[in-house]
């Protein structure tokens, strides 16, 4: 198989990542206006009672499979068995998630005004699996992904202006979502039969994968405790105002972290395949260059966010939404925290068969934020649900680094990496003086969101570059040689 170039995925997976940016940016501002902020809760509590359902459909099979897949790609026989079994496991964990959705809106009569939304976002279980999107993670296939991902997102975006224009549209808005999120799955599950054959099966290794299997599962299980639980409880305990409110710091913050994290995907698989085949040397310096990516874009992406956060509201959902900057600024703290715990979990602890770690991790973090949720929303409503996830991910993170301290330990402690945290601060000071200066002097809205974003990472850039940080450098050096061949 012809090797990827990490550097050329990063670059698909980033545009991937800039679409489902650009998406939410164009769609977002006008359907937080068109819709209540009522409609938007009921929007946001049936994609988050859903996103439960779609997590024991999905099983943990995704990460499972990219894990152990990496090691098989180069066999096309050794590949199909293992895809088709995994698979068929996927089919059947499916079932049983539609049929527990099902029961648990037979029993629970408070979820009857939620019903025909659920049902909508319920869509996403089915379409998720046939999509077999791990099988391109392990064949670093991002090229097909990124084309189809432009196609249905225009689409998407033509369907949101032609039918979404009053308060109790929002089930469109539903539609269109699943339709843009998972609505090309079919074609994934015809087009990967290109790599490897998938298909039902009746002879699969249950004992050998559904251990590891339930242990990733039962660790995203607990992840999701600290992360959709925050809605679920803010709407049980405020209702769906509050919800409302809390979604648009939720969705702007879910933005800036998907457009980082989409950059580190695209090491998950190589990583797992170095060391899967022993190649520890590899794998340390793929691993070093990652987070010292990391310390580069969290922290600058962070402090912009904070500096900035009255200014995005305004322009993606407006002024009824407000009363949500400071949850905006509480929460965006969280993307520092999330995007190294995420390094330490899919980089480290899973590729080495540490997922029983990962999940008393998680496990415990979880616990705790259901039960921080429980003491600061009654106080602090939105603003209490966005400390407990700041908190939760600062522990995550904690626990995750300390479980793979081996690996990351003599990274974090290298001086390459304390030079990129170290100008990365600098670089944000910088940032800031840029935003309070033009907040200043400047009225307009527009104009001083632009020139903000714009001159804070000239400004950043011209920090890094100054004080000779070796990835800026890098990254300046291929421009310049791509400029010089022009």
């Amino acid at each position: 198989m012809r090797k990827k170039s990490l550097g050329v995925n990063a670059l698909l997976n980033g545009l991937r990542s800039a679409l489902n940016l650009i998406f939410p940016l164009i769609t977002f501002p006008y359907v937080s206006r068109v819709l209540s902020v009522d409609g938007m809760g009921i929007y946001n509590f049936s994609n988050t009672y859903v996103n439960y359902f779609v997590l024991i459909a999905g099983l943990g099979v995704a990460t499972y499979a990219v894990r152990e897949g990496a090691k098989y790609r180069d066999n096309e026989e050794e590949i199909s068995e293992f895809a088709s079994q995994v698979f068929t496991i996927n089919m059947i964990s499916t079932l049983i998630a539609y049929l527990l959705l099902i029961g648990s809106l037979l029993i629970f009569s408070n979820l009857r005004n939620y019903v025909t939304c659920i049902l909508i976002f319920s869509l996403q279980l089915f379409f998720t699996t046939i999509g077999t999107e791990w099988v391109y993670t392990i064949y670093e296939e991002y090229e097909y992904i990124t084309i189809r991902s432009i196609a249905f997102k225009i689409i998407s975006i033509v369907l949101l202006f032609l039918l979404v224009h009053s308060p109790n549209d929002y089930l469109w808005y539903a539609a269109i979502t699943v339709f843009a999120g998972v609505g090309s799955n079919i074609l994934n599950y015809i087009h990967a039969k290109s790599f490897c054959k998938i298909k039902f099966v009746k002879e699969t290794n249950w004992r050998y994968h559904l251990k590891p299997i339930l242990v990733i599962f039962a660790s995203a299980v607990a992840i999701t405790l600290y992360i959709s639980s925050d809605t679920t409880i803010l709407g049980l305990l405020k209702g769906n105002y509050a919800v409302g409110i809390y979604g648009v710091a939720v969705k702007i913050y879910t933005i800036v972290s998907g457009l980082i994290s989409g950059l580190l995907v695209v090491t998950i698989p190589r990583l797992a395949m170095l060391i899967g085949k022993k190649r520890v040397k590899e794998y340390n310096r793929v691993l070093q260059e990652v987070i010292n990516s990391v310390s580069i874009l969290g922290l600058p992406a962070a402090v912009g966010l904070v500096m900035l956060s009255r200014e995005v509201i305004l322009i993606i959902a407006g002024k009824k939404y407000l009363e949500g900057t400071l949850s905006l600024q509480i929460i965006t703290w969280a993307l520092i925290f999330s995007n190294y715990s995420t390094i330490f979990n899919q980089c480290v602890l899973i590729p080495l068969k540490r997922e029983s770690k990962t999940l008393r991790n998680t496990v415990i973090t979880g616990l705790v934020n259901v039960g921080l949720n429980f003491i600061f929303i009654p106080l602090w409503s939105y603003n209490g649900t966005a400390l407990s996830t700041v908190i939760a991910e600062f522990m995550v993170m904690f626990m995750n680094g300390w479980s793979a301290r081996d690996y990351v330990g003599p990274i974090l402690k290298s001086k390459r990496t304390f030079k990129s945290i170290l100008d990365s601060i600098i670089g944000c000071v910088g940032i800031a003086l840029v935003c309070v200066l033009l907040k200043l002097g400047i009225s307009s809205l527009i104009l001083r969101t632009v020139l903000s974003v714009g001159l804070s990472v000239i400004m950043y850039g011209a920090i890094l570059v100054f004080f000779k940080n070796e990835i800026a450098l890098e990254y300046l050096n291929k421009i310049m040689n791509r400029m010089r061949k022009k």
